[in-house]
Order: C-alpha cells, then structure tokens, then sequence
C-alpha cells in the first residue's frame, strides 16, 4: 500500500469495537445450546424467537466469563450492572429489540499491553459489556431466510477508547485482546465462522488539532491482514479528500459513514451515510434485575486466571532472553504457546527453538495450509533437531534440509518416522565429517591462504575466527563438524 509522503502533517485516531462470542454451553438469556454449524433454526427456544410472554433468565457462565476478561485486561468490574433494551427493527432481531448493556456496564475501564516494534503500549479500553447476538440473513435469488441458530448467543463488546495511531497498531491490539479471550477460555476465536467480529473507527486530524473529525466505520473484518489494510487504505483515503479539499468545512468533506473491506478490490466500500444518530430508545430491561456481583465473587475469579499473554511474553523476554517480536509471536497463538512450552521440556535453547517453531517450519508448511499442533511433528522432533544444531552435530545449512524431509515425510504414504535423529542417521549425506584427518588438510589450506585472518584473530579480533571457520565449511559444503573445525584451526594457528 502506497503511503503518502504527507501523512506527518495528519494524526490518524482508530477505536475499536470487538464483538466476541462467548463459548458457553447455553445461549445468554435461554436454555438453547450455543452451538455453531447445525441445521438451521435447530437450537432455538421461545425466548430466541421473541415468542410473547417468554421471559428471559441470565447465564451465570457468561457474567462469569465477562468479569474474567475485565479482570484479565485490569479493569473495575462493576457490582452493579444493568440491561438494557435497545430498540431496532430487522428481520434477524425477532424481538424487535436488543438486550444489552448501556448506562451500567459490567466493565468499565482497563488496557491491554502490546509490544509496537520494539516498544511497549498499554492501550486503554473504554468499557466491555454483555449483550445477545442477532440471527443470521441468508439471501437467495428472489428470497431470503432467517436462521436464529444465532440469535441470543452471548456477545462480550469490547470497546476501546480511540487511542491507536496506526493501521499496524490497530491490528496488534485485535490480536492482543484475541489472544486474552482465548487464554482464559472465553470464546473460540474463530474470526471465519464470525465468533470474533471486528468494527473499526478511523477518523484523521491535522497534527495538534483538537476535538475529533467525523469518523468513518468500517464493519466485519475477517481476519488480522485485512483489519490492517482496510485501516492502512482508509487513514490515505481521508487523508487526499481533506487535502484536496482545503477549504471546505471538514464536516462536509469526511460525513459519518459506514463502510466495509473489499479485499478483492483492496479498497473500503461505502454501505450507509449516518443522516442521524440512530435512535435505539434505551430504556432498563424490565424482565431482568439489576446484575449485582460480591466482591467475593471477583476475588474468587481473579484467583482462578491463568498465566495470561502479556505475562507469559515478558516471561519469555527476562528468562528466556527471547526478542520482543519473537516473544509477542509465540504468545500470540495459545496453541503455539503450547508447542514452544512443550518443546522447552527437552531443549534449553530457547531463541533457536522459538525461530524454528515460528519461522523455519510455518514457512514450509504454509503450502499445506496446516501449523505446527495440527501436524503429526512432535514439539519433542523440533526440540531434537535444535539440540543437533546447538551441540554442532549438524550445520544450520544441514538442519534446513532435515525441516525439508520431516515436512515432505508427514505427507509420504510410507509412514518413515518423523524424528530428526532417525532422519540423520539414515542418510550419510547428513552426518558431519567429524573425522580429523579427512578435515586437517582443509583446515591448514584456509590457514595458509587467509594470513590476514589469522594475524587480526592473533590481534584479538573474535570474528576474525569466525571467517575462517566459514571458509572450511564452504570447502566441505557445510558438512564438516562445527566444533571439529573450531578445535583444528586452534591448533593450526597456536602452531604458527
């Protein structure tokens, strides 16, 4: 995406809102199982239907997940909170209202930790709260259907304050908070089959104005890549009607509207202008008392969460000595998380191991479309292939074409085994020349030729060692022992 060479003169201002569905076994406010992918119209009851007269009762499970999210992100978790209805018409809201939480929210403040580059930034949030989902619309050439499998399916909305400064930023914070949900078990995450939706507002101001410009939603991103790139487009996009259009009043220039990603086009699409704040009519939910919470009852709570992502990656950074990026990757996808851990059981060297779990092999298995934990390669397999490199019984170079084989024998119909070791004993090619006499003479060759080299490591010039070690490798395409090298080059220069 081309930038223009003018965006320092404008600060771009993005919120977000995420709408995570929580996996709870019942929906928020009925018995129906809360359940994706069945026949439709399968998991209802009178109350997701807005039959008259049904009544709805509160889902402890998803007040409990709620108050685990506000606890996990450091917010106040309110003892009192109330629901509201939120009045609108549309054929997938069957009661003609949403129930949902507006003056007293159940969460109220907060931030999220995440690692910019280098650079770490707590982003504030404004308040999370419960509220049911809508039913599905479902268009066909002359007509369309209702399915309300989904109706009433507990959403927690998250709400951030609009504290984020780039598309890059937006994204990272998307991820942040997913990976939260996703540790404390609260929803699964899965952005295709719309457990996790993402609107996103994006306004830009002239650096040091005050006040806000009109802001532009943009709704339903369906995946990380494309929450960047739609936010990435439309922050250029305001950017050349603003500057094309210096004099007229801001307001007209950018008016409120509603937009969506076209990832074919590359480019955010109008839905709706906002004529007008929409008019919902709030009013206290009268089939529901107010939702009071002990104190107790959060603390019980608080003692339960688990290690959580932001925790977990500065672990990694001070014992591990893992680079920020690497950390923030690894934590990022509790599944991969789950790999790394496993895989430290039996290896110590934990930045090699991070880059093969989180570079080398997805790299290789990105044609296949699978990752790590869905593999039949054992985090054990990748905790011994780095232990061979670290100990200097194989090359990095010879490491790469063992990946190579361990990928290619997954799909193989000849079930050879996956493990490492096994790959680098049946195959002479990749056992290191370990035998001195066949390295000696190579070794005194790169001596005798690269003076140089050896009068600046005689001088106390480390890499200079380095150099040379390079050199015998090159001549024994890279199959020679590191350590073996490393000793006869000792030899040959204390000779000299």
């Amino acid at each position: 995406m081309k930038t223009a060479h003018h965006h320092h003169n404008w600060e771009p201002v993005i919120g977000l809102e995420i709408h995570a569905e929580l996996n709870t076994r019942s929906k928020l406010f009925s018995s129906a199982p809360n359940h994706f992918g069945d026949e439709p119209n399968r998991n209802i009851t009178e109350v997701c239907t807005g039959m008259p007269g049904a009544l709805p009762v509160l889902n402890k499970e998803a007040v409990r997940k709620a108050v685990q999210f506000g606890l996990a992100v450091g917010a106040r978790v309110a003892t009192f909170s109330q629901f509201d209805r939120k009045s609108y018409f549309y054929p997938d809201s069957p009661r003609n209202f949403q129930i949902t939480q507006y003056a007293h929210p159940i969460i109220l403040g907060g931030s999220v930790m995440v690692v910019v580059g280098d650079e770490e930034k707590a982003f504030p949030i404004n308040r999370a709260h419960l509220e049911d989902d809508a039913g599905m619309l479902k268009h066909f050439s002359d007509f369309a259907t209702v399915d309300y499998n989904r109706a009433g399916v507990p959403l927690l909305e998250i709400v951030s304050e609009p504290c984020m400064h780039t598309a890059k930023e937006a994204a990272l914070y998307a991820m942040a908070v997913k990976a939260i949900l996703d540790y404390i078990d609260a929803s699964d995450c899965n952005m295709q089959e719309g457990s996790l939706r993402i609107d996103v507002n994006v306004s830009v101001r002239k650096k040091g104005e005050a006040g806000f410009r009109n802001k532009i939603e943009i709704k339903n991103m369906n995946s990380f890549s494309n929450l960047e790139k739609a936010v990435a487009h439309e922050i250029t996009r305001q950017i050349s009607a603003y500057e094309q259009y210096p004099d007229k009043d801001p307001q007209d220039v950018i008016q409120q509207s509603t937009y969506r990603w076209d990832p074919d086009k590359g480019q955010t699409v109008l839905m709706r202008r906002k004529e007008y704040a929409d008019d919902y009519r709030y009013f206290p939910e009268p089939d529901l008392l107010p939702l009071i919470l002990t104190p107790e009852y959060i603390e019980e709570i608080r003692k339960t969460l688990p290690e959580l992502p932001y925790e977990r990656e500065k672990r990694y950074i001070s014992k591990l000595q893992l680079g920020p990026q690497q950390a923030f990757t690894l934590v990022s996808d509790k599944q991969i998380a789950a790999y790394f851990e496993e895989a430290l059981q039996d290896c110590t060297y934990a930045k090699t191991l991070a880059n093969w779990i989180i570079v080398e092999f997805p790299g290789r298995l990105k044609e296949l479309g699978k990752t790590l934990p869905e593999t039949p390669i054992q985090p054990s397999h990748i905790a011994s292939l780095v232990n061979m490199i670290e100990t200097g019984i194989i090359s990095g170079k010879i490491a790469k074409s063992v990946a190579d084989d361990m990928v290619a024998r997954m799909t193989a119909p000849n079930n050879l085994p996956l493990d490492p070791g096994a790959i680098v004993e049946a195959n002479p090619e990749y056992l290191p020349i370990t035998n001195r006499e066949t390295i000696l003479p190579i070794v005194e060759a790169v001596v005798a030729a690269n003076a140089q080299s050896v009068a600046d490591f005689i001088a106390g010039r480390d890499r200079a060692l380095a150099f040379l070690v390079g050199q015998v490798m090159k001549q024994t395409k890279g199959s020679a022992s590191p350590q073996v090298v490393n000793e006869l080059l000792m030899e040959c220069i204390k000779k000299k």
